[in-house]
């Protein structure tokens, strides 16, 4: 049989962002801690996918079964599991003997693995390419990634993701935009949706901004909302940073 254009089918490789969340024993506690997350900041995931991190978990198949429940029933969308065991793949006869109960759902998401921590910055792929210049490599030679740079605003309802490097913006970030970098993230205007940056693991990424307005920053997995960030702070020239295990906020001289 021959191919022709009419009957191929194209595949190509493509990045995408997700949230990865690590559930801890036990599932009632953290459970109840995911639920004071979402009280304070209801729309801290945004739409973004999540995975859930099940490594380190003796859970049977049923627990995971309601435990994927319960995520997604305070409206969590589960991309898929790591860590999760091979013999998940079969049903169990007997579900009442789960660990934990309730919420459960017919099927698991599909298993996945490969997951990489801080090492993001060899990923190969770059998303949002029409609306912002392709890293190249630095002339210096020293494998360092030139930044992603934004040259217009970021409208409500965008996300801008670099996952090997630093992102400017050129302009201000919109109310339900999101700037997701690797590195620190720059922003030349205001800053009002939500800003993560060092999002694989680097402890030594900063957030820029000249007007802070932010529904939610972040910084290798520590964030402030927007009822944490101090008054004096708000609508104010800041840098963000970690120091000591804690986020800093300082206003520029």
């Amino acid at each position: 049989m021959t191919v022709t254009d009419a009957t191929a089918i194209r595949f190509r490789g493509r990045s995408y962002f997700a949230l990865t969340l690590t559930p801890e024993a036990p599932i009632e506690a953290w459970l109840a801690r995911l639920d004071a997350c979402l009280a304070r900041s209801p729309a801290f995931f945004g739409a973004s996918p999540v995975i859930l991190d099940l490594d380190g978990l003796s859970l049977t198949r049923a627990a995971a079964v309601a435990l994927v429940g319960e995520v997604k029933r305070r409206g969590l969308r589960i991309l898929g599991l790591d860590g999760a065991l091979a013999d998940w793949d079969a049903p169990e006869s007997d579900a009442d003997d789960s660990a934990f109960k309730g919420g459960a759902v017919e099927d698991l998401p599909p298993r996945l693995a490969g997951g990489r921590e801080a090492a993001g910055a060899q990923t190969s792929q770059h998303t949002n390419q029409k609306a912002c210049d392709q890293a190249q490599e630095a002339p210096c030679g020293l494998g360092v990634r030139a930044p992603m740079i934004v040259d217009a605003p970021v409208r409500s309802g965008q996300r801008i993701v670099n996952p090997e490097g630093d992102v400017i913006v050129i302009g201000s970030v919109g109310s339900g935009a999101e700037i997701v970098a690797a590195g620190s993230i720059h922003v030349y205007g205001a800053l009002r949706g939500r800003a993560m940056a060092g999002a694989y693991g680097d402890e030594g990424a900063r957030i820029f901004c000249r007007r802070l307005d932010a529904e939610l920053i972040a910084i290798n997995g520590l964030y402030q909302t927007a009822e944490d960030i101090e008054p004096r702070l708000r609508r104010q020239s800041v840098q963000i940073r970690l120091a000591d295990g804690a986020m800093r906020v300082t206003p520029f001289d």
